[in-house]
This record gives structure tokens, sequence and C-alpha cells, in this order.
């Protein structure tokens, strides 16, 4: 059977439709690069915020006219509407979260021990974004109760997975010449929190990163978006192996405390400031990245200016900016004071002028310096050889000419230039063989 997967959203989603793929093939099926040549199309969607709902029943409706008779719907936003996803045209089946990891053999009425899984290949699934680097999940569902947030209600409770799983995965990835491994989860930071251990020890994230250090070959690897109160200043004495890389993504979500008691986030502006501080007395050029909610419920001008004097203050190197998108369900929702949408857009924007002015001030520290690039997308640039764009490992974008593609492969780039918001240099290894 031809079957057509695609992904709505994080990088969870996109580690379990990796996941899927390889189950699919395990079982003799072809995964095709357009759902126009497929039997059958498997869609994991997204409900974060409300342009993510609508993206989501949108991608369901272009694969259905596409012709695919046969759509299988699953994810955050069908976990929340079933009832609306099971009445879009074509859909066959819709999968709820916790039933997800059933799916393909449920679909094929299989068992999920008779896969021989293969190695997760670089090679991407077709149609989708072609990256170099493994997303592997370690953990799912989240305990906190922030009260902007879907995903808790549609991903359940905290489960971390055995650090023995997370260990196959890796090296099935290291098997298939992944150069790079990232950790994701819903609530990555609480992995261990519910594993028990023969001496009633509390397990940590930072053990598993440990573990995976100390047991794997992994060239590099790099954690995705952590909760800044489920670290401490020990934490990060992890980074003395290099092989960790010197990028961290702490939602802020608000520089006012005002408003961080609102969304019972679990951290003030001072303990985040004192965390940064932490992670740069060890990593003085990491990238810090951060997200931001622009317009929560009740945010006063005091508390917006408050917000925007700290963001400026801690110089995040990148970030993603948030217009407040109200979710049924949560605590957000039913709030007093609720933003006009054109006022949240005013402060999204104001507040995303600030985080680039600090990004590009970031990147011109670089100018001049020799780095490691993975690279993730290669084009042909005629006479001149191919235009590579990757990624160094504190998380700059780079962009080089090569003379042959070099997809998949790590070269250190002398950097010349900024160029927009990348960096532009030139392949070291290359130069000097044309010299």
């Amino acid at each position: 059977m031809k079957i057509f997967l695609d992904t709505i959203g994080c990088r969870l989603n996109q580690s379990e439709i990796e996941s899927m793929a390889r189950q699919f093939r395990s079982a003799g099926h072809e995964i095709v690069a357009s759902a126009e040549y497929a039997e059958m199309a498997v869609v994991n969607t997204c409900a974060v915020t409300t342009q993510a709902a609508s993206d989501s029943r949108s991608k369901l409706r272009t694969i259905a006219r596409a012709g695919v008779d046969e759509i299988v719907a699953t994810g955050c936003w069908t976990t929340l509407q079933p009832k609306e996803a099971a009445a879009l045209p074509n859909i066959l089946r819709v999968v709820p979260n916790y039933e997800k990891d059933n799916l393909v053999a449920d679909i094929l009425n299989i068992e999920r021990s008779t896969f021989d899984l293969e190695p997760i290949e670089r090679a991407p699934i077709p149609g989708l974004h072609r990256r170099t680097r493994a997303f592997i999940k370690v953990q799912d569902g989240c305990d906190n109760h922030c009260t902007f947030c879907i995903t808790t209600i549609a991903r359940g409770e905290g489960r971390s997975r055995p650090l023995a799983d997370v260990i196959a995965d890796i090296n099935s990835a290291l098997a298939g010449d992944s150069k790079e491994i990232v950790l994701t989860g819903v609530h990555l930071g609480s992995w261990g929190q519910d594993i028990s251990t023969s001496l009633n020890a509390n397990v940590h994230l930072r053990d598993l990163v440990n573990a995976i250090l100390r047991e794997t070959d992994v060239q590099r690897l790099r954690l995705s978006s952590l909760e800044p109160w489920d670290l401490d200043t020990d934490f990060f004495s992890l980074w003395t192996d290099k092989r960790l890389m010197p990028h961290l993504h702490l939602p802020l979500q608000s520089g006012s405390q005002s408003t961080l008691r609102r969304m019972a986030r679990k951290t003030t502006p001072n303990s985040f400031r004192e965390l940064v501080r932490a992670a740069r007395d060890v990593m003085p050029d990491a990238a810090i990245t951060t997200d931001i909610i622009a317009g929560f419920p009740g945010e006063t001008e005091d508390e917006f200016a408050e917000t925007l004097e700290f963001v400026k203050e801690i110089q995040f190197t990148g970030g993603h900016v948030f217009s407040y998108s109200p979710r049924p369900g949560t605590g957000a929702a039913k709030m007093k004071g609720q933003i006009r949408p054109e006022l949240r857009k005013k402060r999204n924007h104001i507040l995303q002028e600030a985080i680039e002015e600090s990004a590009k001030i970031y990147r011109e520290k670089f100018i001049g310096q020799k780095m490691s690039v993975l690279w993730e997308s290669t084009t042909e640039y005629g006479e001149y050889g191919w235009q590579m764009e990757g990624w160094t490992g504190n998380y700059l974008r780079v962009s080089a000419i090569a003379a042959s593609p070099r997809w998949n492969e790590l070269d250190d780039v002398r950097l010349e230039r900024v160029d927009g918001e990348k960096l532009a240099g030139s392949i070291l290894l290359q130069r000097e063989t044309e010299l």
C-alpha cells in the first residue's frame, strides 16, 4: 500500500511521524511524496494555537481533495475535537494521542512485536522537510497546568520513556548516519520524575544525558525546549562534554512577575535571570532562545513594558513570539481582561523586533570565526557548485558554496558576514583543497 504521511506543529509530532514511517516500511508498505499518489494518509495534527488547529483541518481537507479515500487523523487537535475530525471528508479513523503508539499496528491489524525496524535513516520522509537532525522522543505529556496551554489536556500526564528504549532509538539513528540527535518531549525537563529506581533515588534529565554521552557514539547532542524550573546551576556542568551543543531554549512567556502568576508558571523574572547567568558562566557563547506570549489576558501596559525591558536585558539570541490564542478548556480562556486582537498583534511586533535586534548582535559576534556546520539543505548553484545551508552547534544558520553536495556532512566554515538571519561563510577544507 502507498502511504502519505504529514505533520503539523512541534518536533515531537515530527519524531512520531518518522516512527510511523519506519513501522509502515517494516510491514512492506511504501511511503510516497505526495497525497495524489497515496492510497492512505496519516496526519499528525496540532492544537497549540487556533491557527495550528485551523492548519490541521485545512491539511486534512486538502489531502481528501487530492483523492485519498482513507485518511487517519491523529495528534492533539483530533484528540481534543474527535467528532469534528471524524466529520471531515474521507476520514477512516480518528486516533487520539493515548492510542498513537499503536496506530500503525492497529491499522494493519498486526502485532507491534512483528516490526523489524530499519535504522532511523537520514533519507527523509518523502514530501517532508529534508533535514539531518534526528528528533528522538524521550518523554510525553505534562503535569504542569499553565493556564494558557492546551497541550497538557491533549497529551495527558507526563510519561518518561525508559532509558534503554531511548538509547536503542539513538543507536538506530546513528546507524542511519545521523550526525546530530535532538532530545524532545512535551515537558522534556521532567524526564525521570515518574521512574522508580531500586535505590529510590531521584532520576533527572541529567542522568539521561550522561547515559547517552557515555553509552553512545553521538557526535552532536542537542536538547529541545526546557522549562526553567526543571534546571539548577549544576545542570550546566554537563556542557563540559563538547558533544553537547551550546544551545538552550528556555520558554520565558512573560517578563512580568504578575503575568507569570496568572499564567501559573513556576518561575519568576529573577530566577530566570539567575539561571541564564549560570548558563552563560559555563558557556559564554551559548545561544539562549525563548518563547514569549504577547497580550495574555489582563496584561496591562506596565506589565507589557516589564516584559519588553526584560527581553532586552536578557539579550536572547532568537525566539518565537506568539500572540495570545484563547484555547477552550484552559484557565486563561475564561479570564477577564481579554486583550483586543489588534493590540496583541502590536505587542507581538514590538517584542519580535527586540529579539531580532539582540539576535543580530549575537550573529555579528562570530564574524571571522571558524565553526563546525552540519549541512541541512543543498541546492544546485550553476557553475559555482552547490548552495549549502546548515547549523552550527550554537544554532547559527550558515550558508556557503560547496564544490559538491554536502548534505548531512560536517564541515569547518569560516564565517565572513551576516546575510539577513544567516551568516555566510567559506568551507575551509574546500578552500584549502583548491589552493
